[in-house]
């Protein structure tokens, strides 16, 4: 068996607003966000009725990803999804928490 596939992630101190702000302007992306956030940790994508084409809610996910707001991780042939609430609040306290509520 190989070596286990990984998914890039920022460290919080690279998270920045402007790209978790630009992630979460999207209806779509804030859909996911939500969703995970109601929901329990480690979400399959498949878990998600999206309005959208699988290849476009798999760029939705990499947005996210690569902003810092979710992370990703593989399990056997599926990636899961969970909501990186702690290093966001560390990085910008209560920012999750104003977007979610705004929705």
């Amino acid at each position: 068996m190989g070596p286990a596939r990984r998914l890039e992630h920022p460290t919080p101190g690279q998270m920045s607003l402007d790209t978790i702000l630009s992630a979460l302007a999207d209806p779509v992306r804030r859909t996911i966000v939500a969703q995970l956030a109601n929901g329990h940790d480690d979400q399959a994508c498949i878990a998600f009725d999206l309005p959208v084409s699988k290849s476009t809610s798999t760029h939705h996910f990499r947005v996210l990803r690569e902003a810092g707001v979710i992370s990703q991780q593989y399990r056997g042939t599926s990636i899961l999804s969970s909501l990186r609430n702690e290093d966001l609040n560390i990085r910008f306290p209560g920012l999750l928490n104003a977007i979610l509520g705004a929705d």
